[in-house]
């Protein structure tokens, strides 16, 4: 089933051309795997195992509901996320998050949770507008649904050998690092390194997203392999939302 809305005018100062949609569909599914694979695959280089060539195709997709954003005047899928909440995390056997993190305090979260992965922009709409469009639409998700907790995976390139990675940790522990409600602790850590004294830490956009949402991260990153980056645990109480963001997601100012 599929849900179109012209959401995103909530966050937007002015009027865009963007639609959020909310689907099943094995189409539309398909359309938001093509862009995964062209941006994962093509564009950072990820060795994806998928069973069709030119797709991003795991098992937990077939558990997930998937929010697009499309450009109205052409159609196109230019940014994707996957939804996967606790019902369809039992039904997939865990939270895609749980294959990369021991996540210590999940059983005692109280609260529907809601995980979100796999997201990606087309090169060509990497603005303000595009992820505002898709926030609007998880927050009205989270809203009507009543959702307590979002968490999810936010990654950071390796191809500097993890340099970044620990540039961007050292720059984000002192003001977002929290264990109070989750300790994420990765199957695969990153090798510790020493930092030289030039590094600037490059938040990547997605994880500077978060931040401004008021997420925290849970503990250290785990290396992925596939992806060839260290992905970073996240976690966001509704109730603890930057209040810029607040009454979008429902919760209390």
């Amino acid at each position: 089933m599929t849900q179109m809305a012209q959401l995103g005018s909530a966050l937007l100062a002015t009027p865009s051309p963007l639609i959020i949609e909310l689907t099943t569909s094995p189409d539309a599914v398909q359309q938001a795997q093509a862009l995964r694979y062209r941006i994962f695959a093509t564009e950072c280089g990820a060795r994806l195992e998928t069973p069709v060539p030119g797709l991003d195709m795991d098992e937990f997709d077939q558990y997930c509901e998937h929010l697009l954003v499309r450009d109205s005047h052409t159609g196109e899928v230019v940014a994707t996320t996957r939804l996967l909440d606790s019902q369809g995390a039992r039904r997939a056997g865990g939270f895609y998050s749980e294959g990369e993190f021991q996540l210590v305090g999940l059983a005692q979260l109280r609260g529907p949770i809601l995980e979100i992965g796999r997201t990606c922009v087309h090169p060509d709409y990497r603005t303000g507008a595009t992820i505002s469009t898709l926030w609007s639409g998880l927050a009205q998700i989270m809203r009507e649904r009543d959702y307590s907790f979002l968490m999810g995976c936010a990654s950071i390139g390796m191809g500097d050998d993890g340099i970044q990675a620990h540039a961007v940790m050292q720059r984000l522990r002192p003001r977002y690092l929290s264990r109070e409600w989750l300790n994420a602790v990765p199957r695969r850590p990153l090798v510790d390194m020493p930092l030289p004294d030039n590094v600037t830490a490059q938040i990547p956009p997605l994880l500077k997203a978060y931040m401004r949402l008021g997420a925290t991260i849970c503990g250290e990153p785990c290396w992925d392999p596939e992806f060839d980056v260290a992905d970073v645990f996240i976690l966001l109480h509704r109730q603890q939302l930057c209040p810029r963001y607040a009454r979008h997601f429902g919760a209390a100012g």
